[in-house]
């Protein structure tokens, strides 16, 4: 399927565009539907910050870096498309969707809808929500590639040397 990176993008945002819309619509901020007992709830929260509710009330910084790293992202798809591995360009569509997702968020309402929660015994992992999910894939699958690529590099000059040294000892002199 041709660009399926783009599909994958539209899809994320579409999802998150649409659970924000369920939660903004069926829930007061603060409501809570067990999912999981205390381990999984849906809670209604609003983030006017990044991950983990930091940098709280820097609006105009998102939005303008939210804009740069979109860019970058699209820019740089584009240069690799036809060299990089799916599990890269697949990483790029699931941070490009929920960068996109989020950004949305900020730029009409200043402030970002969660509602996903997990509760590991006494401690509460911050509220999140499916762009940030897509993002945290994202992120790992570009990792993943990265260090794969790396051990390849390795691997072939390891190989180049070792073919070059094997060439010159089997020479005569």
């Amino acid at each position: 399927m041709r660009f399926y990176y783009y599909w994958i993008a539209l899809f994320v945002f579409v999802l998150d565009f649409v659970t924000k819309k369920l939660i903004e619509t069926k829930l007061n901020i603060g409501d809570q539907i067990s999912v999981i007992g205390n381990f999984f709830l849906i809670t209604s929260h609003r983030n006017r910050g990044a991950a983990f509710g930091i940098l709280q009330e820097q609006r105009l910084f998102f939005i303008i870096i939210t804009i740069v790293i979109v860019t970058g992202i699209i820019w740089y798809i584009q240069a690799v498309r036809n060299s990089a591995k799916p599990w890269l360009l697949i990483g790029l569509g699931l941070v490009l969707g929920g960068a996109i997702g989020n950004f949305l968020d900020r730029a009409r309402y200043g402030e970002v809808v969660d509602f996903l929660q997990f509760n590991f015994g006494s401690y509460e992992f911050p509220i999140f929500n499916v762009a940030d999910s897509a993002i945290v894939c994202g992120v790992a699958l570009i990792l993943i590639d990265t260090l794969l690529s790396a051990k390849d590099d390795k691997k072939r000059m390891q190989n180049g040397e070792d073919k070059d040294h094997n060439n010159h000892e089997q020479q005569p002199i």
